[in-house]
């Protein structure tokens, strides 16, 4: 019996066939994983594109507030009448297609009684102070539309923000009103519209909407990846089988 080969145990046989095989069974429920992730990430631009295109609506008042879902509402174009609270303005750090500089937020109190923060527009960096400007903050009745946004609470990437040393870096909505002393706000802040906001500074209407879609490729590799997976279980079943003939 010395120059018959020793056969594996069918349970070390089946071991690494096994293991391949699993694998491409994750790698298939991860590939339908993002193929449903696919299809949830175009209803949701689809209907992003839609509030963007409908008509101003009025922004939502308090009675609105205590079960407010901002994200069924960011993006949708509403509509404000009132005038702008007196006060310093709130610069918070933005780059944009214009180049670094600060996005201008002032405090809007409604003719309907509430107060909102109005994302102005953008500044350069050179030019934050009003004094810098051609076009300070109007004080008599002004009317504005523009898209509902959600705060931005905590800061920028890597960079909280310093209310106390007056550094902003994400548009955090009870953050700024509790530092200028504004009480309750909406919770959210409007970006105004080119229309409403048409410069030459502060220049509105800068708000990019855009959606990162990678999930086709992703579910590709993932299927690849079972497909490789599959193809080299089968290769090492089919390699012993002939092994096991040979002998």
């Amino acid at each position: 019996m010395r120059g018959e080969a020793v056969r594996p145990a069918p349970a070390r046989r089946l071991a690494l066939p096994s293991l391949t095989g699993l694998l491409a069974i994750v790698f298939i429920g991860l590939g339908i994983w993002q193929v449903e992730r696919r299809r949830w990430k175009l209803d949701l631009i689809a209907r992003v594109d839609a509030r963007i295109h409908a008509p101003a609506l009025p922004a939502p008042g308090p009675e609105t507030w205590a079960g407010f879902d901002a994200a069924d509402a960011e993006y949708s174009k509403v509509a404000l009448a009132g005038r702008y609270l007196p006060g310093p303005e709130t610069l918070v750090k933005a780059v944009t297609e214009k180049g670094p500089g600060f996005w201008v937020l002032a405090p809007f109190r409604s003719a309907r009684g509430f107060t909102v923060l109005v994302n102005r527009g953008f500044v350069p960096e050179g030019r934050r102070e009003p004094s810098q400007r051609s076009d300070a903050v109007a004080r008599g009745e002004t009317r504005l539309a523009g898209l509902l946004r959600l705060s931005e609470p905590g800061g920028g990437f890597l960079r909280s923000n310093d209310p106390a040393g007056g550094r902003w870096y994400s548009r955090d909505v009870v953050a700024i009103a509790r530092t200028r002393g504004l009480g309750d706000v909406a919770p959210y802040f409007v970006d105004a519209d080119a229309a409403s906001e048409p410069g030459p500074l502060p220049l509105g209407g800068l708000t990019v909407v855009s959606f990162r879609n990678t999930h086709l490729v992703y579910a590709l590799t993932w299927f690849c990846l079972a497909g490789m997976s599959a193809w080299a279980g089968f290769y090492v079943l089919r390699r012993r089988g002939d092994e096991e003939a040979a002998s």
